[in-house]
């Protein structure tokens, strides 16, 4: 059994997307109201009946704001900025940059649409 908390942000910022088919709208540069939310896990709680305090996400929301806000994505991270790619760099970066003692990131997934979505969850170690 385990808990999980999320919480969103949000981000403004273009791109485009190579190897498409000739013609393909992604293939311009374009962009995007990104949404991202994080998704941590605990299999207990602490302190008064958290996770893990959300405020302890808060490096996310300054992260997302000096890196990705009113930028160019292909200029920013190394793989193809899909919302996939984009969803596993995040990962990465709050898996090695949030403090979470007694929880742990389970899962980031990014929209660039009210009714898309993409999720990057790692395969649990066994």
């Amino acid at each position: 059994m385990s808990y999980a908390i999320g919480k969103r942000f949000s981000f403004e910022a273009g791109h485009r997307l190579g190897g498409l088919p000739e013609g393909h709208k992604c293939a311009r540069p374009h962009g995007h109201s990104y949404t991202v939310e994080v998704i941590v896990t605990a299999g207990e709680l602490t302190g008064p009946g958290f996770v893990t305090d959300f405020a302890d996400l808060d490096p996310l929301r300054r992260h997302l704001a000096e890196a990705y806000d009113h930028r160019m994505l292909n200029d920013v991270i190394v793989p193809e900025p899909t919302s996939e790619n984009l969803a596993r760099v995040l990962f990465d970066w709050c898996a090695a940059n949030l403090a979470l003692p007694s929880a742990a990131v389970a899962a980031v997934r990014v929209s660039e649409t009210p009714a898309t979505w993409a999720e990057y969850r790692p395969e649990p170690v066994l």
